[in-house]
């Protein structure tokens, strides 16, 4: 067979117009798309996925843990992607076992236990491990999972403590394997817009930014309030988005964060091990700052704003899986909505594909880590708490 770069340029071109037109049958009509197919073109697939895409060659992913965000994203989301599949499922579960099974007709082989999941070394159709559960189990698994020698994307935060992020890293890089975090709104026009404008300071400088989000938590899932599993409360699980959003927006890292614990209105009972909110500031080098707020007892708009010298920049919502909204102080955005998740796992398969780095790697993951940690040192000392030695990496590809 051919590889891509063999193929005239015109012949390419048709291919992509095909594959464009293809994709496009495949998704309109699902609340996924809100806009034009511009979010294909933006896809910049190295020669190995072009290649695979023609073969229909896709790589095999398996999902570890099989709760709310793999049913209702990430499998709908593995029915979408092109350069990957769903391959594998791990759960502790019998009957979502044999549901997931006949639903998306898995083989028995591909179907594992948390006591079976290292057989899935001998598997060679399972390329890519996600781990989708809860935070204080995603070193473990990782680490597991490297062993395994598979590739990897990890659910965000990445671990409750950096030493854990540390030890995670270290693991996939002895195995050779690419590692992930699943930071999908990277992947997201509205959010790539926000890293564009701000980065480049089409408005000016960005002087002040503004985040919240939370929601009135109804202990549907129990573990997140749960210290030993979550790591944290709604710092760990909605604030992290915030501190993303903050940080990609500014294009730079802070400098120091100064933090308040929200009143907790259930102190011996739902929030006993958690906090039930937390208010907090990042500092950046430049005078700049970032107020934030994130709650399990309060419904927040999701807001990510920034305020520069010759205008704003905004989402809201900004941050769910869909519906996400943006203006400027020009007028609207005028993006589309896309499936953020398909668009995540396929750069990630791309990556692998093409042997280049991952734009959210797992140093990306613990400089936020270090970051949630600093936040709750200075909301449990009320002193300013430097962040000057957390990881340097920033996301700035949409600024070049």
């Amino acid at each position: 067979m051919k590889s891509f770069d063999q193929f005239s340029a015109a012949s390419r071109r048709e291919f992509m117009r095909t594959l464009s037109l293809g994709l496009g049958a495949t998704l309109v009509g699902t609340s996924a798309i809100g806009g034009p197919l511009s979010w294909l073109e933006e896809i910049s697939y190295g020669p190995a996925s072009l290649d695979a895409l023609q073969s229909g060659k896709q790589l095999g992913v398996a999902l570890v843990g099989l709760g709310k965000y793999s049913t209702g994203q990430l499998a709908p989301a593995l029915q979408q992607t092109k350069l990957c599949k769903l391959a594998g499922i791990v759960t502790g579960t019998p009957n979502k076992a044999a549901q997931w099974k006949k639903q998306y007709s898995l083989p028995d082989k591909n179907v594992y236990d948390y006591k079976t999941f290292d057989r899935i070394v001998d598997n060679p159709d399972i390329d890519i491990i996600y781990v989708v559960l809860p935070v204080g189990l995603h070193a473990e698994y990782v680490e597991r999972a490297a062993r395994a020698g598979k590739h990897v994307i990890c659910e965000k935060p990445m671990a409750p403590t950096a030493e854990e992020c540390r030890r995670m890293i270290s693991a996939m890089q002895k195995a050779g394997k690419k590692f992930s975090i699943g930071y999908r709104l990277h992947f997201e026009p509205h959010h790539q817009e926000m890293m564009r404008l701000g980065q480049q300071q089409a408005y000016g400088p960005i002087t002040k930014l503004t985040s919240d989000n939370g929601f009135r938590f109804g202990n549907d899932t129990p573990w997140r309030v749960d210290k030993e599993l979550a790591g944290g409360g709604p710092l760990m699980d909605m604030g992290i988005y915030s501190v993303q959003g903050v940080i990609y927006t500014k294009g730079q890292l802070p400098v120091s964060v100064t933090a308040k614990l929200a009143p907790n209105p259930d102190p011996k009972g739902l929030f006993k091990e958690v906090e039930a909110g937390v208010n907090w500031q990042m500092q950046f080098a430049d005078g700049a700052v970032a107020n934030c707020r994130t709650s399990y007892a309060e419904n927040m708009n999701s807001l990510l704003r920034a305020e520069a010298s010759k205008g704003f920049l905004e989402l809201q919502p900004a941050f769910g899986y869909g519906g996400i909204d943006g203006r400027t102080s020009k007028g609207p955005m005028n993006l589309p909505n896309v499936p953020q998740q398909a668009r995540q796992m396929d750069d990630f398969a791309d990556c692998i594909l093409n042997n280049k780095p991952t734009r959210v790697p797992g140093e990306m993951g613990l400089r936020d880590v270090q970051i949630l940690q600093a936040i709750y040192r200075a909301a449990e000392t009320g002193q300013k708490v430097s962040t000057k030695d957390i990881q340097q990496v920033l996301d700035k590809t949409n600024s070049r």
